[in-house]
């Protein structure tokens, strides 16, 4: 590797850990590289939350030096296996978690380390006594993990974007497929990313290298098991572990159930002097800092209302560049100028993701549970190309299995607009949703169907949607989001209730006995809202003069994947009326810049 591809990756790095960047350099015996002789390195930018001296910043290594660690993220509650490691022996010279995670590893292994590790994490663990290296992402899958193999040789980071400079430029290609992927859900699912050599490792799975043979084994380590016993000690449990921190913590509130529930189990254990912070859309229909606000005052905490600008023209190619890769989800701007003004009041913040997953709270469950009379119906039927998104809307689910059309209630383009787009082009895929690793594709038909739709949500849409915009959108200003609901010793407490308590009409009723006692009566009737931007009026004013020319620059970055007349013809239909298109036009304009983005950078790295 050369110094200045290393330099470049950790440059990229640099906008999720402002407080410090450190590298190790390694020649092919294992010690201390010049910039000449560089054979292995590790690279880390840090956000310090938890013992911020310089003693804990990284790459740290164990004491004589033959097993380091670059980790991101917070693990909890692991002072008590830390005085078992010094009863056997471990000295440390720290009090963070990295250092924990490297003196475990020591003793127990990866395996026996995974198994205690509590909390959100990516790292690596690179041991040069059994040359090997060690890469893990966490359950749910909050924290990201990149990784690149090419003839032997591996590199991985927390950004598409800080792995892009380890690959020669000729290995530097968007991927086709994953463009359409992109256009059918947002996102790219894992573990494909929009260059065809870079990967995105699965929520609960790790990776191990062999320096000696260049061999890479993924593997799943983690399976939830059901855990008897009552979840509100334990929700309380995982609520007050995610209160540790050196620096400033608040609590991101809206007027929904999921952060309501946090901030009152903080409000009942005590907690009065975290601020809570709401996004406000003054004006809005969808604004939710009136509920919000009263919700904090009947709780006894404050409540910091920050209002959402009308115009983003100033701040559209920054935050596209945050998201790292195109990613459409209309909330990552409200979400994006949030953490910003609220990284300027505290360092940590605890969130309410994880509540629709854990209970059943999207609409768009029902709905598809409703077509269950076809579940081993499947219609070997055309897709045909068409700009509106209804038109063939049954056939176009008949021609999928019932658990692969489940993608299509929460989709972008339908697959007739995808092929619009391309030309008329056959698809390679209608869904590229994973099948859920612990049901598979062919047994999921035959769990009751409401369990398998809550396990594809948590193999796609929690970790690669909902989770990566929080986990982005936070970084990117400095600020480290903790979700409480996400704590794997929760969820499994949860999974022991019946399904009578879990899935409730109006949902989530199971954690009325957990509300503050002050809150509405009226609480859980309230309408879902979501957390929904002025979209339409962004479209017409601060991203209007995007419009111009948008097909053939799509259609030159795509390689002809897409069609430039097809893609004008859309943005005109839009333009001319067919509002409906809305939430696709921003797709197609977020698919611009963040191609235009990547295509200037993969040709001016080293």
């Amino acid at each position: 590797m050369a110094a200045a591809t290393a330099d470049a990756m950790l440059l990229e790095l640099a906008r999720r850990g402002p407080d410090a960047a450190h590298q190790l350099r390694l020649d092919a015996q294992g010690g201390q590289a010049g910039a000449d002789n560089i054979h292995n390195a590790l690279l880390h930018a840090r956000l310090s939350i938890i013992d911020p001296r310089p003693e804990a910043d990284q790459p740290m290594h164990n004491d004589d030096g033959q097993v380091w660690i670059c980790y991101n993220g917070e693990v909890y509650d692991w002072e008590d296996s830390k005085r078992e490691l010094e009863q056997a022996g471990a000295v440390f010279r720290t009090h963070s978690d990295t250092e924990f995670i490297l003196r475990a590893y020591e003793a127990w292994g990866i395996d026996g380390l995974l198994a205690r590790l509590r909390g959100m994490f990516a790292f690596a663990i690179l041991d040069l006594r059994q040359g090997k290296v060690h890469l893990a992402r966490d359950r749910m899958g909050e924290k990201p993990l990149l990784y690149a193999l090419l003839d032997g040789n591996l590199a991985f980071g927390s950004l598409v974007r800080s792995v892009l400079p380890f690959l020669p430029l000729p290995a530097r290609q968007f991927s086709p497929a994953a463009i359409d992927a992109y256009l059918a859900h947002r996102y790219i699912p894992a573990p494909a990313t929009v260059f065809e050599n870079i990967q995105r490792l699965e929520n609960g799975y790790c990776l191990e290298f062999d320096l000696a043979s260049r061999q890479l084994k993924k593997r799943r380590y983690w399976q939830p098991q059901a855990t008897a016993g009552d979840w509100l000690p334990e929700l309380d449990r995982a609520v007050a572990m995610r209160t540790v921190a050196d620096r400033p913590l608040g609590v991101l509130l809206s007027g929904g159930i999921d952060s309501t529930l946090i901030a009152s189990r903080l409000a009942t254990q005590g907690y009065q002097q975290f601020s809570t912070f709401t996004a406000a859309f003054p004006g809005s229909t969808l604004d939710e800092s009136v509920d919000a606000a009263d919700s904090a005052q009947r709780m006894g905490l404050s409540n910091i209302r920050i209002d959402m600008p009308e115009n983003l023209a100033a701040d559209f190619s920054r935050i596209v560049a945050d998201l790292d890769q195109p990613f459409a989800d209309p909330s990552s701007f409200p979400t994006w100028y949030l953490a910003r003004e609220v990284s300027k009041h505290v360092k940590v913040v605890l969130v309410g993701d994880g509540g629709d997953e854990l209970l059943a709270g999207y609409k768009r469950m029902n709905k598809h549970l409703r077509t269950r009379w076809r579940r081993h119906l499947q219609l070997p039927l055309g897709i045909r190309p068409s700009l509106d998104g209804k038109q063939g809307k049954l056939g176009t689910e008949l021609a999928m299995s019932w658990t692969e059309a489940y993608s299509l209630r929460f989709s972008g383009m339908t697959p007739g607009q995808r092929r619009y787009l391309q030309a008329g082009r056959e698809l390679q895929k209608l869904s590229y949703w994973r099948a859920a690793d612990d049901i598979g594709p062919e047994a999921s038909d035959a769990i009751p169907g409401l369990q398998s739709l809550l396990a594809i949500d948590f193999a796609n849409y929690l970790p690669d949607y909902i989770l990566q915009k929080s986990d982005l959108c936070t970084m990117a200003h400095g600020l480290e989001g903790r979700a409480p609901l996400l704590d794997h010793g929760l969820y499994q407490h949860l999974l022991a209730t019946t399904d009578a308590e879990r899935y409730t009409q109006p949902a989530k009723l199971i954690f009325r006995r957990a509300m503050h006692p002050a809150l509405p009566a009226d609480f859980f009737q309230r309408k879902k809202r979501g957390f929904n931007p002025p979209l339409a009026g962004w479209l017409k004013t601060s991203l209007a003069e995007r419009f111009a020319g948008l097909g053939s620059r799509l259609s030159r970055q795509t390689d002809n994947l897409l069609d430039a007349t097809a893609v004008d013809a859309f943005a005109q239909a839009y333009r001319g009326g067919k509002e409906a298109l809305a939430e696709q036009m921003l797709q197609l304009l977020i698919l611009d810049e963040s191609l235009t983005q990547l295509d200037a950078l993969r040709r001016a790295l080293p």
